[in-house]
């Protein structure tokens, strides 16, 4: 079932069911934040994420977005672009001037690539089109309150291996080693999202920002560079995947 912006019998999201695959994070204490001013989609959706657990606040515009991020505690906001008054560019804009860090998840029917460009630069940490699937979009949720748990926190754990995000250092039974902040960047990143591939582009987006002149064979330097460091770690390893880029991959203790 998907999400579309006409025609919804609302009855419809109680065929949703519990979804085992996805990850919650005892996710009853985070608070997501709807501002979608189709009243169906902006039901729909909020139904689907307190089936999973999540509380949700909800707004049919910018400005009362806003007015409850003043209010309330938001630990992730799921954000339409065409609203009337205040877009979501704008309210994404809005949100970081203020000095908010949380996640921000765009869902829209606008797909060309200007558009998502766009969406980056104003703020947002990922982009969704729709139709929306509900396990695609409760996947990406949990992933990006992973990652604002993990970047609140500072420190990545992979069995005894810790990444220091301050420092820049990586602590494992080999002592700390201090990276340059390109490649503790790519690792951290890699680490975070342990079996996920992620393509040169995709890193270099991230990690060289968007609008980046660098070649993307920088990341193989640099990937080279990191494998050097940790060859024999007991931890994880990195791998290429043939004509698709890297991912990190956890090893069980004792596996070298």
């Amino acid at each position: 079932m998907t999400f579309i912006r006409t025609g919804i019998k609302l009855v419809k999201y109680l065929e949703f069911l519990y979804i085992p695959n996805v990850r919650r994070f005892d996710s009853a204490v985070f608070h997501i934040l709807i501002a979608e001013d189709d009243t169906n989609t902006r039901k729909l959706m909020s139904a689907v994420l307190r089936q999973s657990g999540y509380e949700v606040l909800a707004a049919g515009t910018g400005t009362e977005a806003l007015e409850l991020l003043e209010t309330s505690q938001v630990d992730l906001l799921i954000l339409d672009i065409m609203m009337p008054g205040m877009d979501g560019y704008q309210l994404t804009e809005r949100i970081r001037e203020s000095g908010n860090t949380a996640p921000i998840l765009m869902v829209t029917a606008r797909e060309a690539s200007a558009d998502k460009v766009r969406g980056f630069r104003a703020g947002t940490d990922d982009y969704m089109v729709k139709p929306v699937d509900e396990e695609e979009l409760l996947c990406r949720i949990a992933a990006l309150l992973r990652r604002a748990q993990i970047a609140n926190e500072h420190k990545l754990v992979i069995g005894k291996t810790i990444l220091d995000y301050d420092s820049l250092t990586v602590t494992s039974g080999a002592g700390a080693a201090e990276l340059p902040q390109k490649e503790f960047l790519v690792l951290f990143k890699l680490l975070s999202y342990p079996n996920k591939i992620f393509t040169r582009r995709q890193l270099m987006d991230e990690i060289w920002e968007l609008y980046s002149e660098t070649d993307e064979r920088t990341v193989d330097v640099h990937i080279n560079r990191l494998r050097d460091k940790f060859r024999g770690n007991p931890d994880f390893e990195i791998v290429t995947v043939r004509g698709l880029g890297y991912k990190a991959v956890r090893k069980e203790r004792g596996q070298i």
